[in-house]
């Protein structure tokens, strides 16, 4: 009986004994766990933080097969034109000259340059060259009709890519343009498309087109 109790007696201390040891190692991994998870917390929203940033400024950015025929530097590069007013900035890109040319004719240099936030839909040479000859030179000489067609290919407000994709705009001819696209392929009045766009200038966003508008 004795032996029993003194048995009884040591498992007692053996088990009092081993306790406070296990207590200690459940409270230190628990304190790992809680050290660890903020750690990897804190990680992942600084990354997806920084993530929209990326996308935003890739966004930004002039978009479109004809931008590759930009010059890379100088007055008619994208950071050159980012500086200029929007007619002058024109006047720097070797693909805009016809363009340049019939807004010196109808005398809308000094309005475009200090308008304020616009959107220019700025056709190329190559868009002018689908109109025949003998018409182009005609509305050339036609100040009235020149005017009307260039101020019909500005919109009163600086547009995003994002607004062109399903849009109606009035134009500073007060007649209306029609965008629809997404990504970067948009068109104008389904017949003009978007060559390069989201172009900067000091005062206005260019969407380069491949086809010259027609008010109605």
């Amino acid at each position: 009986m004795n032996s029993l109790r003194i048995r009884r007696g040591a498992i007692a201390v053996a088990a009092a004994a081993v306790l406070p040891f296990a207590l200690t190692a459940c409270s230190d991994s628990g304190n790992d766990a809680k050290t660890t998870s903020p750690t990897s917390a804190a990680a992942d929203p600084t990354t997806e933080s920084q993530e929209p940033d990326k996308d935003s400024v890739a966004m930004d950015e002039p978009f479109g097969p004809a931008c590759a025929g930009v010059p890379k530097d100088g007055a008619g590069s994208f950071d050159g034109m980012a500086k200029d007013p929007v007619a002058t900035a024109a006047s720097n890109n070797p693909a805009l000259s016809t363009l340049v040319t019939a807004v010196k004719q109808a005398g809308l240099v000094d309005t475009l340059n200090n308008a304020q936030d616009i959107t220019v839909f700025a056709p190329t040479n190559d868009a002018f060259a689908k109109i025949p000859k003998a018409d182009l030179d005609k509305v050339l000489a036609d100040k009235a009709t020149l005017t009307k067609i260039l101020t019909y290919h500005v919109v009163g407000q600086k547009l995003t890519p994002e607004q062109l994709e399903n849009g109606s705009f009035e134009t500073l001819q007060k007649g209306m343009v029609t965008t629809t696209g997404s990504g970067q392929d948009y068109t104008v009045n389904d017949s003009s498309k978007v060559v390069c766009g989201n172009v900067k200038t000091a005062n206005a966003n260019v969407y380069i087109v491949d086809t010259v508008l027609m008010p109605k």
